[in-house]
């Protein structure tokens, strides 16, 4: 079974969204399509109202589209007409131009019409469509499907191809012609009675060398100009034209606007330039300009003192000079207003997209009615198989262009989730072209000596050429609020980690793998590291001790960690981390295993099934590795109460960490994949458990306290384990898919933690979330010590909502450091002895500084009344 029969399961309509309905029945009016490559100046891209497949193999030269690959299955599908389901007549023609390519026979060059894709949806059928190839062979012949025309020709003497496509009693009459310059016809080839199921779907034109040829040729497979289609069967959809404004992402931090608009490569057009325009009381006005960024193909908008009080129409309006004049290209969206005070924040939470749900439409459509107030995607935006034709690695230019038609999926996929609110978007390891990544500082990882594989990814550092790893980082990440420390690491590479500002939720953003070591050059040899596991069965991680040159998050976040910790600024009242992957190896796979290989093979339980004979993975790839960076890390996070939420995993949890003590620290959540091949589970031996879950009845055996498999204490709250769902594809629905909703209520101090499958429509109740999900935790879980004594309770006057830091007068360190919303705190410490310094401040500040306070005895209490002036400074 191919890939479109596989998918095409799912039930028609199941994955488009309301917008895709209101076009289905709006565009039920014949049209007629006109190429406009004449227009265009030389670009490579092939202009708004097609789809390239790939991108980099199609321009836009001399007023013509060139396919310029001689590879298989190239194809540029119309966007904005497609044949629909009524028995109409159909005609196109096209004028082509081939280089002489008797090296290369197997080449055919043409039309496919009627592709459809998985999905019922246009974009699954022009990245994925498969339908009837019609055109002609570089032998001289003229084909339709599996029918080949008598009469031979040279093709370098044909100048247009006409189709002509009429309804009959038994199905459709196709009739092709090649005809030369001065209308002379070439060849003819007739069939009768085709299905009229073929002429349903999109159209594209085709350049077809089969895979396995290994000829070579110079210069462009085949142009095409002047392509032109028409008939009743043929429909219309303006709307659905991609590009050249694509999409665009932004925050708001801080009074500061940062937008992104992503672009088509249109940055060969002199004087392109880009405009960033909002309207207020009626009228649209520039707020700021930009250039177009040559390689990211981008344009970066920045708006100081934006006022949030309200929601604010904008547009990016892209200004081309094109060969008959200027032309302005509109994407609109919404800066939204920012939540008050008393509003919840409501997170939608993203990660790991491959491809075989794409469009992924029906997501879409049931986070929409979540309402969220802000977006985060957690990495692996796409996979280096996204679009079905691997990876471009060089030269940069191309490797570019080979990123962004991956990229551009993704944004096709959920630009609508986030054109009206602020989004966050951090790279992982496959937006690198990485299985793994151990990005040792921004090092060059030996691709010379190792290959693209695992000896060069083992070693460290990026595979890729910096400057096209600052690509990928500047398209996804340079909406974001500006970095900590902006200072590149090696090579050039940029740095994006920061902190960002809504809502009264404070995030923190980290960079999981750019400071971290390669494990394969920290332990010892004899552990025989492969891919980031041990795959020596006598070496055993947790009697090693990790040395101090061990790096995860690198001194530099670190840092940034603890300042961030301690900032409670501009009305913070509550903190979180955002981060690709967690703070442990949550998951399991059958004892004795030394790789994760065999993921994608295991057999999938039924529901209600435990799996036995299952044992925590030793998987450094997680930030479960070194343990003692992940702790100093976590103790960074229980210092200000922070809630943590990751990616990567491809399994939904939820886990409360522990440090010195199990459930000391704060919790998680790790989000389920919006489309995974590697299905992890968590079947811990219920041997292992260390203790139950107290706060629930009858939780099911996986939950609990476990130690992981560097022996980091873990809780167990819910997990999202594989099993049989008996819904189809089963790629895509039995490996549990979906997304989370994490809602920040400031007011009430708590966190409310939703996981979602893909498939479950939220109007339904909260019922249809994984088991496990809804769950509940607030602030205060975010530190699970247990105090071993208090310090006199302070009566704080002069000071609405405090932030109070306790500090150990012995180590220097702030054991805590949060806000308060009562006006009487009785601080708590964790050694009964020793002295103590407390601060008060507003969070921008600190006001008032009480030192060397001893804690209370046993039983004892007492109250200070503290007086504090707005106005002081400490």
């Amino acid at each position: 079974m191919n890939r479109r029969e596989y998918l095409k399961t799912v039930a028609l309509g199941a994955m488009a969204t309301p917008t895709l309905l209101r076009r289905l029945t709006r565009v039920e009016v014949a049209g007629t399509f006109t190429s406009s490559w004449d227009r265009w100046p030389d670009v490579r891209w092939a202009g708004p109202h097609v789809w390239a497949n790939r991108l980099q193999d199609w321009r836009i030269r001399d007023g013509a589209v060139e396919c310029t690959e001689f590879g298989a299955n190239r194809t540029l599908h119309c966007l904005t007409h497609r044949l629909s389901d009524d028995d109409g007549a159909f005609e196109a023609s096209v004028e082509v131009d081939v280089p002489d390519a008797a090296a290369t026979q197997g080449q055919y060059v043409g039309w496919r019409v009627g592709a459809q894709g998985p999905y019922e949806d246009y974009r699954s059928a022009a990245v994925f469509g498969e339908g009837l190839d019609l055109g002609m062979t570089m032998n001289g012949r003229l084909i339709v499907g599996d029918t080949e025309g008598a009469d031979r020709f040279a093709p370098e003497s044909v100048h247009t191809l006409r189709l002509q496509a009429q309804p009959g009693a038994q199905g459709y009459q196709l009739s092709l012609e090649a005809q030369a310059e001065d209308g002379t016809i070439l060849s003819r080839v007739q069939v009768d009675d085709r299905s009229a199921d073929t002429l349903v779907g999109t159209v594209a034109l085709v350049s077809h060398r089969p895979p396995g040829d290994g000829s070579s040729v110079e210069g462009p497979a085949v142009r095409f100009r002047n392509w032109t289609m028409q008939g009743a069967k043929l429909l219309e959809d303006p709307e659905a034209a991609f590009g050249p404004v694509c999409f665009a992402q932004y925050t708001l931090h801080r009074e500061t606007l940062k937008l992104t608009a992503q672009l088509a490569p249109v940055e060969q057009i002199d004087g392109a330039r880009a405009v960033l325009e909002v309207q207020r009381d009626g009228a649209w006005a520039a707020v700021a300009e930009s250039a177009v960024d040559p390689l990211a193909r981008i344009a970066r908008f920045r708006v100081e003192d934006w006022a949030a009080d309200r929601a604010v129409p904008y547009r990016v309006r892209l200004i081309l000079p094109l060969r008959d004049g200027r032309q302005d290209f509109l994407y609109h969206g919404t800066i939204a207003r920012e939540p008050g005070p008393d509003d919840p924040v409501r997170l939608a939470v993203f990660s790991c997209n491959a491809d075989h749900g794409f469009p992924d439409a029906d997501v879409v459509r049931h986070v929409q009615k979540h309402e969220p107030d802000a977006a985060v995607f957690l990495g692996d935006q796409f996979y280096e198989g996204t679009g079905g034709f691997g990876v471009q690695r060089s030269p940069v230019d191309d490797a570019a262009l080979d990123m962004l038609h991956k990229w551009y999926m993704f944004g096709w996929s959920y630009r609508d989730l986030f054109r009206d609110i602020p989004a966050a978007v951090i790279p992982d390891d496959h937006d690198v072209y990485h299985g793994n990544v151990w990005g040792e500082g921004g090092a060059d990882a030996p691709v010379e000596e190792g290959g693209w594989g695992y000896d060069s990814q083992d070693a460290g550092g990026y595979k890729m050429a910096p400057t096209w790893v600052n690509v990928v980082q500047r398209v996804q990440t340079s909406h974001l609020p500006d970095p900590h420390d902006p200072t590149p690491v090696k090579q050039g590479i940029g740095v994006y980690y920061t902190d960002w500002l809504y809502g009264g939720v404070s995030f923190a953003i980290l960079e999981d793998r750019k400071f971290k070591s390669p494990p394969k050059e920290i332990l010892p040899e004899e552990a025989e590291v492969v891919n980031g596991f041990i795959t020596n069965p006598e070496f055993d991680i947790t009697d090693y001790d990790t040395p101090p040159e061990a790096n995860l998050l690198g001194e530099r976040q670190q840092s940034f960690l603890a300042d961030w910790a301690e900032d409670w600024s501009g009305g913070a009242q509550m903190k979180a981390v955002l981060s690709q992957t967690n703070f442990a190896s949550v998951h399991t796979l059958p004892e004795g295993a030394t790789s994760d290989q065999m993921v994608p093979d295991l057999p999938l339980p039924e529901p209600g099934e435990y799996v036995e004979g299952d044992a925590p993975v030793v998987d450094m790839d997680t930030n479960g590795w070194p343990p003692n960076r992940r702790d100093a890390a976590l103790r960074r996070l229980r210092s200000c109460r922070a809630f943590h939420i990751a990616g990567d995993q491809h399994l939904a949890t939820t886990v409360r960490y522990g440090i010195e003590d199990f459930d000391d620290a704060g919790f998680a959540f790790t989000g389920p994949a919006l489309n995974n091949i590697w299905p992890r589970r968590w079947w811990p031996s219920p041997e292992e458990k260390q203790k139950p879950l107290s706060d629930a009845d009858n939780p099911p055996a996986y939950t609990g306290s476990f130690f992981d498999g560097f022996d980091n204490r873990i809780t167990v709250h819910a997990a999202a384990n594989p099993h049989r769902t008996g819904r189809t594809p089963s790629i895509l629905y039995d490996r549990m898919t979906g997304y989370g909703i994490v809602t920040f209520d400031t007011a009430r101090r708590e966190i409310q933690i939703e996981c979602w499958p893909r498939y479950a429509d939220p109007s339904d109740g909260p019922e249809g979330q994984y088991d496990g999900w809804p769950m509940t935790v607030t602030q205060a879980d975010g530190d699970g010590r247990e105090p071993a004594a208090y310090l006199p309770a302070l009566d704080i006057r002069g000071l609405d909502e405090p932030v109070v830091q306790v500090i150990d007068d012995a180590s220097g360190e702030p054991l805590y450091t949060v806000r308060r919303d009562e006006s009487t705190v009785r601080p708590a410490v964790f050694r009964e002895e020793g002295t103590y310094t407390v601060r008060l401040g507003d969070g921008a500040r600190w006001l008032r500084t009480l030192e060397s306070i001893d804690p209370l005895p046993p039983g004892e209490q007492a109250t200070r009344v503290v007086e504090v002036s707005p106005g002081a400074s400490d």
